[in-house]
């Protein structure tokens, strides 16, 4: 009997000393999570065994359990590097169109021959669709899909609306609008220009132009593409019907202008908005002839003030190319274009469970559910009791060195201690096998 106690002894200290070489290994891996051998001792019981004189059969090894708590975070130069700040795993698939899904702490990631984000064993990290609100389109794991950074370029985007904030010197001199040229600058009163976009990407120049008549609060603002005035029949929202140069005559319908009226305050009366639709604009190199940009003023004053462009936007694109991709603590993936426009890939997907402990390990730092573990529960990152996304860091191994150095002494210590007890028992059967 004792030496079978001994023996239990000196297994599970080699149990001990292998988890504990284990942490050691792996003090460098990305993600790795420590174990810790746990033993409970070893008892028979009987209906007719005596408590009080009962001695034990020796130890067993309860389980190796993982230590899940947070490991250190290291700072790195690569944007798809994620760190998970908190509670939670990122979702991997092995195959693009798989449903099975593994899970993981290890957030190195990179790009494959075709744009996905894989990590070092090509798994793909799994995200959710993203709508145009920025939240995820579904919360479901098997709705989850693999991220991919796109090659192409930036879509162009025709422009569709010019907003601007900018005050008219109610001081100007009054001018005659009929006399207006746009290459004489003693006709019109002040300009500003802005640049827009036709449907593939090719920017022209979008001048205003504003006259101050003859009559007080009230100026005309006359619209110019690239020079020319002939780009279609102007409308005012409020009436629908065409805005003309000359009311008299109604074929005078392709100067775009429009009436701006200001009260004793000096702030739009009419129209209000102040807004025109420029239809049918041809630039003659194959785009969208039907484009129409819509020129409002989010707020157009006559103070007694300098003429002044406090803002003027436009919401068009040009082509452009990949230059940055961000991931936010949200687990949003975007990409950002030369051309100014940002487009959101996909949210990252994350999970947790009941009983993180009761995960099946599958080797590379990943893990995969089991009925200990419970269903897996996801999330979008930095909800609920799931954590944040660090870009660009990576969580290091939880292992303590120095306490895993301790750990290897003793659990020494203790194999030694057992393979005495192995010697001492071995002695006595000898001495007692030498009796006469």
């Amino acid at each position: 009997m004792s030496f079978n106690i001994a023996l239990s002894g000196v297994n599970a200290a080699q149990k001990d000393l292998d988890v504990t070489a284990n942490n050691i290994a792996n003090v460098n891996t990305v993600g790795f999570k420590e174990s810790r051998a746990e033993f409970a001792d070893v008892y028979s019981n009987s209906i007719f065994s005596n408590a009080r004189t009962q001695v034990g059969s020796g130890v067993q090894t309860a389980t190796v359990a993982q230590q899940f708590h947070q490991g250190g975070r290291l700072s790195t130069n690569n944007a798809l590097d994620m760190a998970i700040n908190g509670n939670g795993f990122f979702v991997m698939s092995n195959e693009s169109g798989s449903t099975d899904r593994t899970f993981t702490r290890a957030g190195a990631f990179s790009l494959d021959d075709q744009g996905f984000v894989v990590n070092s064993r090509g798994n793909y990290l799994q995200t959710f669709a993203v709508t145009e609100s920025g939240t995820p389109a579904s919360l479901s794991l098997n709705a989850t899909k693999p991220l991919q950074i796109p090659e192409r370029a930036g879509i162009p985007k025709q422009t569709d609306t010019v907003n601007g904030s900018m005050n008219l010197p109610a001081k100007t001199p009054g001018l005659d609008p009929a006399a207006f040229d746009p290459t004489d600058a003693k006709t019109y009163s002040s300009s500003t220009s802005v640049t827009i976009f036709d449907s593939l990407g090719e920017p022209h120049t979008l001048t205003q132009y504003f006259v101050k008549s003859g009559t007080d609060n009230e100026w005309q603002m006359f619209a110019y593409v690239d020079g020319q005035n002939a780009l279609g029949v102007v409308t005012d929202p409020d009436t629908g019907n065409p805005v003309l140069t000359d009311p008299a005559d109604p074929t005078s319908t392709t100067r775009r202008t429009l009436d701006l009226t200001f009260d004793a305050n000096g702030k739009i009366a009419s129209p209000d908005p102040a807004r025109i639709d420029t239809i049918g604009l041809d630039f003659e190199n194959g785009s969208d002839t039907a484009q129409v940009i819509d020129i409002g003023f989010d707020s157009i004053t006559q103070f007694s003030a300098p003429f002044e462009v406090g803002r003027l936007t436009q919401d068009g694109a040009t082509v452009g190319r990949l230059t940055n991709i961000d991931v936010g603590p949200d687990g949003t993936v975007a990409a950002t274009y030369s051309n100014g426009t940002i487009e959101k890939l996909g949210i990252v997907a994350m999970a947790r469970f009941s009983n993180e402990q009761g995960l099946s390990q599958i080797g590379d730092t990943q893990w995969r559910e089991s009925l200990l573990s419970g269903e897996a529960i996801v999330g979008q990152p930095n909800t609920g009791t799931l954590g944040k996304i660090d870009s660009s860091k990576l969580e290091q191994s939880n292992t303590n060195l120095t306490t895993e150095l301790v750990d290897l002494i003793t659990a020494q210590r203790n194999f030694q201690a057992n393979s005495r007890a192995l010697e001492v028992n071995s002695t006595l059967q000898q001495t007692i096998l030498q009796i006469r």
